[in-house]
């Protein structure tokens, strides 16, 4: 081999090298939130990170006790990426922070949801206005759009003499109201249909009449566009991939795979966060 291949060669080999070495590197540092809202719930996504490191990309898991964490870890650039209820997704994307990418679709076929209204029976129904929970205690989730984002899209910013609790989850919020600890709980229906077996006496009073994308995957606009992309194809080629991995994953987050998704997905998500007060500055506070 004449010397200018060798030079040729050697040249080649440093710069996929250093190709491989950046990729590798950036991909080792791809970190993505999920909420822990008790113990033991993020082991469900273990088998995802199985899946993406088969395919070339090797993902971390930041657990999030709760929503206002999770926002701020984002938000501060603490992750890359986040799987988002709709409220915190929908800030981000009003706050041009992020953009959304997948979401998945359970296994009964469903990727959206809308906040309900709980009472105990013999409650009346909610007429849908603020006056409605004067005097009254309403447990719901920081920052959900099936809880605080909705309650204060129907509020505004006047509450008072409205006791608010917080909850750390939906089901949480459902158990404080049938204990007597709250009058009304705004939460996800998605939890609540799988929860009210539980509660004879629970009721739904009222509810969104919109939905709002379940789950979805936001990824930092700081993210390179290459690695996005990347997690994206994987992301939406698990659906048809029989393979071993993609069925523990499948299976483990009970969900038939993951369907693309955009800003438009949010639309009535950010009609109603602009409603609830939330602007390009909203810094996860009321």
């Amino acid at each position: 081999m004449s010397i200018r291949k060798v030079v040729f060669v050697t040249l080649l080999s440093l710069v996929l090298t250093a190709v491989f070495i950046s990729g590798a590197a950036f991909a080792a540092d791809f970190k993505v939130a999920i909420m822990q809202d008790k113990p033991g719930a993020a082991k469900k996504f273990k088998p995802l990170l199985d899946y993406l490191s088969e395919k070339g990309v090797s993902a971390k898991f930041v657990v999030a006790k709760d929503y206002p964490t999770a926002a701020k870890m984002f938000a501060k650039g603490k992750v890359d990426a986040m799987f988002s209820g709709s409220g915190i997704a929908g800030t981000m994307i009003i706050k041009d922070l992020a953009a959304p990418l997948v979401r998945p679709l359970s296994k009964s076929g469903t990727s959206t949801y809308w906040a309900v209204i709980i009472a105990k029976k013999g409650a009346p129904q909610f007429d849908g206005s603020a006056a409605y929970f004067k005097d009254k205690k309403v447990i719901f989730c920081s920052l959900a759009s099936s809880g605080e984002f909705y309650f204060r899209s129907v509020t505004g910013t006047d509450v008072t003499g409205i006791d608010i609790k917080k909850a750390a989850s939906h089901g949480a919020a459902i158990a404080a109201l049938n204990k007597g600890r709250a009058d009304v709980a705004i939460v996800k229906n998605r939890v609540w249909d799988k929860e009210k077996s539980k509660y004879a006496e629970l009721k739904e009073i009222g509810k969104d009449t919109g939905e709002n994308p379940n789950g979805t995957m936001i990824v930092s606009k700081t993210v390179d566009t290459e690695i996005s992309g990347k997690v994206s194809e994987i992301l939406l080629g698990l659906k048809d991939d029989t393979s071993a991995k993609a069925t523990a994953a499948k299976d483990s987050l009970n969900i038939q795979g993951y369907i693309k998704t955009t800003k438009d997905d949010f639309n009535h998500t950010i009609a109603l966060l602009k409603k609830a007060g939330v602007t390009k500055d909203f810094n996860f506070k009321y």
